[in-house]
């Protein structure tokens, strides 16, 4: 109970001790604070104005589009993209050459006060840039970007024209990919073309031998020859048994041919269907977003708060001098009791 009484008036002495100091101090004090709060002032007004504009957007499935409208059970054309749309959205709009674009459109060499031929040029425009424009998911899955410009108008166009680049790129990758397959699949589909005229060639060769189908034929051969025997025709049986012997003798060629022919067609049948799926996403152009909210010009700054850089500037070196008197205070204290 004791200890208790003799911390707490410990800690109402101390308290009563800063109240003093800042009284005797409140002449030095209010100076700085005073000056910080003209010097934060002026430059607070020095400070060009910064307003922001922004895009709301969700990302597009980046499935294939010939696949979604010539095979059934494809995805929905209508279901927004998942996570991993979105993320790789984001990379597309992060990507150097959205912001080259931009960079070039803009002239933002110029914007950004600096000089094309600074050594590390690219460096610079490049953070300058994305301390000014940034995109993010947010927690309901939407990609939001973001430009923080001097003028209104341009940090309106400058988003919706990051919405529009990415927009393009991202259709021209997902073209580019649909191209490389197209000619891997039309190739393909010719090499099989080709076999196949070949093997039709050859199977012409049977049909002039008078072979259109072996299973059937040898089938209708072996009961017409029955039929003969039992009637007592030998002769006729002969005839037949030689028609027999000659199929037969082709039987193994004529099957294989006829297997690899069906097959052959099979695999044409495929890639001709493939090859339609990669011309549709060729010449398909399908969004790669699908935009919420477009960029407005914004009709109130978003930098800089000057009040509140007064005011946290003035907090700041008020409490900064406080603690340094008490820091000297403290120093001389101990140096006139020789402990320094």
């Amino acid at each position: 109970m004791t200890d208790t009484k003799t911390n707490t008036e410990q800690r109402s002495l101390e308290s009563t001790n800063l109240l003093i100091m800042l009284y005797f101090w409140r002449k030095p004090i209010l100076k700085v604070s005073l000056a910080a709060a003209i010097l934060s002032a002026v430059v607070s007004l020095v400070m060009k104005d910064r307003y922001k504009s922004t895009v709301i957007m969700y990302a597009e499935q980046q499935n294939s589009f010939g696949a979604q409208l010539l095979e059934y059970g494809g995805s929905d054309l209508l279901t927004l993209g998942e996570e991993r749309d979105a993320e790789r959205l984001l990379q597309i709009i992060n990507s150097d050459q959205v912001r080259n674009k931009i960079v070039e459109k803009y002239q933002l060499w110029d914007v950004y006060e600096i000089e094309r031929d600074r050594k590390g040029v690219v460096a610079l425009i490049a953070q300058e840039y994305c301390e000014n424009v940034y995109a993010q998911i947010t927690k309901f899955g939407s990609v939001e970007i973001s430009v923080l410009d001097e003028s209104p108008e341009r940090a309106r166009d400058m988003a919706n024209d990051i919405a529009l680049f990415t927009d393009s790129l991202a259709n021209r990758m997902r073209s580019d990919r649909a191209m490389l397959a197209f000619k891997h699949v039309e190739n393909s589909l010719n090499v099989a073309l080709e076999d196949v005229r070949i093997m039709e060639d050859s199977m012409k060769i049977f049909k002039d031998l008078g072979m259109y189908s072996y299973v059937d034929q040898i089938a209708a051969l072996t009961e017409m020859y029955g039929t003969a025997i039992a009637e007592g025709h030998p002769e006729r049986a002969q005839l037949l048994k030689n028609d027999m012997n000659t199929l037969s003798q082709y039987a193994t060629a004529y099957t294989n041919l006829e297997r690899r022919l069906s097959s052959g067609y099979e695999k044409v049948n495929t890639l001709r269907k493939r090859n339609d799926l990669m011309k549709i996403d060729i010449e398909s152009s399908i969004p790669a977003m699908r935009i919420v909210d477009a960029a407005s010009a914004a009709d109130k700054k978003k930098y800089p708060v000057r009040w509140l850089i007064v005011t946290l500037s003035t907090m700041s070196a008020f409490i900064f001098t406080f603690i340094t008197l008490i820091i000297i205070d403290n120093f001389k204290k101990l140096r006139a009791q020789g402990k320094l």
